[in-house]
Parts: structure tokens; sequence; C-alpha cells
């Protein structure tokens, strides 16, 4: 059994990386949810704010292929400064994350605070988000954060003519924290994937990536799943977790920017986190494109914060 772990709650409500307006507003909307189940969750785990940048919304894109990209590297400094702090204070960080480009500053925070630990990484999500700026077809900067950590350029499915200013970002944003890359193709396991363009599918199959489908998820259930997760992770000494809402089917609530059929339910994503963060070598947790604007009746939010209340239950009592 795992030790207690102490929880720091770190906010981030940063939504520059995205396409769809709304995820800077999904902090406050779990928060709501949880006065409407009475709790005083929030008021007994005050949550570190990290500062944003979404007034850069009201300017311009700068590149077509990496929007934003000046900000999105600002939220990758500032992000991996507040894990790497964290994590060095011994808690554990669980991070309410506006949009997913925002992983790409917590996977640089953990290899911050533990540079000669091979970082693992189970990656729930519908998409991949493996694009670099050379290959993404929208320019947004939440479908590039795994790309970023591996330092994936993936040249050879090469669609777009980068200016060199975008380059020059490109390199610094996959290089902060001084250590490039953060993780290897060995180090990831994709579970839910079910959504992502031809170059990211050149990727997965050439580094022959570990995928758990949902599909293979529900045959073979939560424990076996988690069971050989943990396992094909064997070799790295810490992991993380990220969380993407999509992972989830729309029929359980469209409260997302990207939302694509076919995925888990609430129960199966709860007892997966639950199962997976039993692993001591489990350092971090992030959940991430919670979006309001795109839901009714708060549903997704209210999802979440169920599922991070059992986790911090859990945490505090293994």
């Amino acid at each position: 059994m795992a030790k207690t772990k102490s929880v720091k709650l770190i906010e981030v409500k940063s939504e520059v990386g995205a396409g769809t307006r709304g995820a800077s507003l999904g902090i406050d909307a779990v928060k709501i949810a949880a006065l409407d189940f009475r709790s005083t969750f929030f008021k007994r785990f005050r949550g570190m704010a990290i500062p944003d940048d979404n007034a850069a919304l009201y300017g311009e894109v700068g590149s077509r292929y990496a929007r934003r990209i000046k900000s999105v590297l600002k939220m990758y400094e500032r992000i991996a400064a507040g894990v790497r702090d964290v994590l060095k204070d011994g808690k554990f960080p669980i991070i309410l994350s506006g949009d997913h480009s925002n992983a790409g500053g917590t996977i640089a925070g953990i290899k911050m605070a533990y540079p000669d630990s091979n970082i693992g990484v189970i990656w729930i999500d519908a998409h991949a988000d493996l694009h670099s700026p050379y290959t993404t077809p929208s320019g947004n900067m939440h479908g590039m954060p795994m790309a970023a950590s591996l330092a994936e350029d993936n040249i050879e499915n090469k669609v777009n003519d980068l200016d060199y200013e975008t380059i020059e970002l490109w390199e610094m944003l996959k290089n902060v924290g001084g250590i490039m890359p953060k993780v290897e193709y060995r180090d990831i396991l994709f579970v839910a994937l079910r959504d992502f363009e031809e170059q990211e599918a050149y990727l997965l199959k050439k580094n022959k990536v570990k995928i758990v489908t949902t599909a293979e998820f529900k045959k073979v259930g939560v424990a076996k799943t988690c069971r050989e997760a943990i396992k094909y992770l064997s070799h790295c000494d810490k992991i993380y977790i990220s969380f993407d809402v999509d992972a989830l089917d729309p029929s359980i609530s469209r409260g997302t920017g990207t939302p694509v059929k076919g995925g888990l339910n609430e129960r199966e994503a709860a007892d997966m986190i639950l199962d997976l963060i039993q692993n001591e070598r489990v350092c971090c947790l992030e959940f991430t494109e919670v979006n309001p604007t795109l839901d009714s009746e708060n549903v997704m939010a209210e999802t979440v914060f169920e599922i991070m209340q059992k986790v911090v239950r859990q945490l505090e009592i293994q």
C-alpha cells in the first residue's frame, strides 16, 4: 500500500492554447459544483493559482501554425515552476487546468523536479496531441503538448512552412526547464484514444506507442487495465496522469471543446484513476478541458468534482 500523500491543488485558468473559448471557466465551474454538493472541499484545499495570460485572447494570434505560442510559452514556464516547487515540497499536485496545452508545462515541471528520473505519462484523452507546428491542421496549441514534451517535430510529415520566429519559439517551448525531451515514446500510454490525424497515426505506429482503446478497456475491465498500465511503465520512476474530460463519452456531457463519441463513462474513468493513484510512483494528476459554456446544468464540472473528491479522500487515507 502506498504512503499517504499530502495534496496541493494548482489552478491554471489559461485557455490560450484552445480553439474554442470557455475552458478558462472550468475551474470556477468545478467550484460551483462543489457548492451545489454543499462541500467545503475548496475551503479546505485552497489552490495555488498560476497567473494566466488570457488577455492575449483579445490580441493577434501570431503564427497561424502555432496560435498564441508566445503566451503558451509563458504558461509553460509559469506552470513548470509551480509544479516543480510543489513536488520539491513533498506534496502531490492535483492540477485543475483550462486547456490541455498546459499539460506540457506540467510535464516540464515534473522533469525539473526529478531531472534524473524517467517520467511516465498516462494520457487519458480522445486525442493524441502529437501535432507540431509543422503538421498541425488548426494551429491550436492544445493539440501539441505531447509533441513538445517529446521534442517531436515530425518533419517526415511536414505540411506547414514556418517562419523563423515560430521555429525559434517552438524550440524554446520544447526546451522549457533546459531538458529536452522530457519523455520518450516508450514512457507514454494512451487510454481512450480514438481521434487523431494521419500525421499523428504515423508517429504512433512508427514508435509502437501503447494504446488502450475504449473497447479494450471495457473488455478487460478497470483492474486489469490499470495493472497492465503500471506494468508497462515499470521502467519509469515517476508517473503523471493527465485526464482530458473528452476521454468521456459525450452522452454523459458535452461540456468540453472537442467531444468524440465512443468514450468512457464516468464510473470507468473514476475507478481507473482511483486504481492508478494507489501506485506510489504516481506523483501528479491533472484534470483539463472542462468548458461550462458548452454544457448544460454544469454536468461535466460535477463529474470532475466527484472524481477529484474521491481521489483526494483516497490519497489521504491510503
